[in-house]
């Protein structure tokens, strides 16, 4: 792959994103519920991944590449738009379009455009995975392939554990802490997180042949960025702590805000 060829596809990936994102700003105009805001970008970045994985063939790496990405997208999607078919309104967009006031409309429309401009490193490291023009699979693959796979059942079990969680009348005014719940206070997100890792993994040529393949570190390295310091983690213990009070904050002491590992002793908040 040339400079010039990666710039291209660059560019490609910025305009595609850019589009996605303002339909997800008219949907969210029309229906006043910013949650459909997170299922366009989900359905619209793995529509745009998977296009640009098979854009130049289908060998064998890029199908495969292709096939975990339209995985990734149905299932994330599918619970996203399930989720937000039974909510009035998402809490963390609706914070900020209630301190925006008047000036809600355009404030979303270029939060939304931020979000389209720091999504290109996750569509371009999709895109550096299925380019790698190494032959044959590598155990680095099939490697990439399990870690896929663990991220993508670790993530939908956790999404099951919540959902159960809340679907019993008993638990309305609890903090979820069962499950992968009592290692991660985001288990969801780390799962996530996790999943992104493939994409390197497919990527990189240890041997040198494909150079551009370590920019698909990118993905990772901005997937975390997002989910622990900006749109994931910290407005949603701000709704959570609003919410449940003292039983978050306790929740906050005891378990690893990320990365899972054994609670901190136990918990004593009813």
């Amino acid at each position: 792959m040339t400079a010039v060829e990666a710039f291209a596809a660059l560019a490609a990936l910025t305009v595609l994103l850019s589009l996605t994102m303002t339909c997800a700003w008219l949907v969210w105009r029309a229906s006043g519920n910013s949650g459909w805001v997170d299922t366009i970008w989900t359905f619209g970045l793995g529509a745009i991944g998977s296009a640009s994985a098979l854009l130049s063939g289908w060998g064998t790496r890029r199908v495969i590449v292709g096939s975990l990405i339209v995985v990734w997208t149905l299932r994330l999607g599918l619970h996203i738009a399930r989720r937000t078919a039974g909510i009035v309104d998402d809490p963390r967009y609706a914070a900020l379009a209630k301190d925006w006031g008047d000036d809600a409309s355009r404030q979303m429309f270029w939060l939304l455009q931020k979000q389209a401009l720091v999504s290109i490193p996750l569509a371009f490291s999709m895109f550096l995975a299925a380019s790698n023009p190494y032959p044959v699979l590598r155990a680095q693959d099939i490697l990439a392939i399990i870690v896929f796979i663990i991220a993508i059942g670790g993530e939908a079990l956790a999404d099951r554990q919540l959902r159960n969680f809340r679907s019993k009348a008993e638990n309305k005014d609890s903090v979820c802490d069962t499950g992968l719940w009592n290692w991660s206070r985001h288990p969801n997100y780390f799962f996530e997180w996790l999943g992104w890792i493939a994409y390197p993994l497919f990527a990189i040529d240890l041997s040198g042949g494909f150079p551009w393949g370590y920019a698909a570190l990118a993905g990772p390295i901005c997937m975390y960025w997002l989910l622990v310091h900006v749109s994931g983690i910290p407005p949603l213990e701000e709704h959570m702590l609003r919410r449940h009070g003292a039983r978050f904050r306790d929740y906050q002491m005891k378990t690893s805000a990320f990365f899972p590992r054994p609670a901190r002793g136990i918990r004593t908040t009813s």
